[in-house]
């Protein structure tokens, strides 16, 4: 039976609460959802705006997924978390899809919630796989 690996990662972002950046078990790849805190500082303010905080919270995916030896490409599921959903949905949208081409983009559900952590705006988790050949 395969056992779990718990990932932390000191060029990802800071943790916001107790969790690792991704636990990986059997080639499957849970990435804790990000926010969009500053990877090199985690004192400064959040980016204004869901499009830079959408555009920070990938790229601190990305930061993880690269520390696995892996990409977007590996993705398979995501899930988005907005706080205001009806104002920020399609803006957070135009970004998103901007960072996968459009005939591979992962099952995904988005989420309107209450709050965030720290105040922000948007949350991104994932779902990954090692493809062996």
């Amino acid at each position: 039976m395969p056992t779990p690996v718990f990932h932390n990662f000191s060029s990802a972002p800071k943790h916001v609460a107790p969790f690792s950046h991704a636990v990986e078990c059997d080639d499957w790849i849970q990435l804790t959802g990000q926010m969009p805190t500053d990877p090199l500082s985690d004192s400064k303010p959040l980016p204004d705006g869901v499009e830079a905080q959408t555009q920070r919270v990938m790229d601190n995916l990305i930061i993880i997924l690269s520390e696995l030896g892996l990409s977007l490409k590996n993705v398979l599921s995501v899930r988005v978390y907005i706080t205001q959903f009806e104002r920020d949905y399609e803006t957070m949208n135009k970004v998103y899809k901007s960072y996968f081409p459009s005939d591979q983009l992962p099952a995904r559900t988005c989420i309107g919630v209450t709050a965030l952590a720290r105040g922000a705006l948007v949350e991104i988790d994932m779902v990954a796989k090692r493809f062996r050949d």
